[in-house]
C-alpha cells in the first residue's frame, strides 16, 4: 500500500543535506499547488493558490540560494 503522507526526513548528515531535502519538498509543494490552479482554474481560492505558488517559488529560490553558499569553496585566509 502507498503512503499518502510521506514519513518524516530521514537522518540528514549536514546542512547542505536538508536544505537538499527542503528544496525538493518546496518544488513538490509547488507543482500540488499548479495542479490544483489547473483543476479548479474559476474556483474562488484560485487567487489563494496562485500566491502559494509565487511563495513556493520564492522559497525555492532562496533554498538554491543558501545551498550555493554552502557549497561555495572557503575562501583562503590569509596569515599575517
Amino acid at each position: 500500500m502507498l503512503k499518502i503522507v510521506p514519513g518524516p526526513p530521514c537522518n540528514l548528515h549536514s546542512l547542505e543535506d536538508t536544505l537538499l531535502m527542503a528544496a525538493d519538498y518546496a518544488l513538490c509543494a509547488e507543482a500540488v499547488a499548479q495542479q490544483a490552479v489547473l483543476m479548479q482554474p474559476r474556483s474562488p481560492v484560485s487567487i489563494l493558490i496562485m500566491t502559494s505558488m509565487h511563495e513556493l517559488e520564492t522559497l525555492r529560490k532562496l533554498l538554491e540560494l543558501a545551498l550555493a553558499q554552502v557549497q561555495k569553496p572557503a575562501e583562503p585566509q590569509t596569515l599575517h
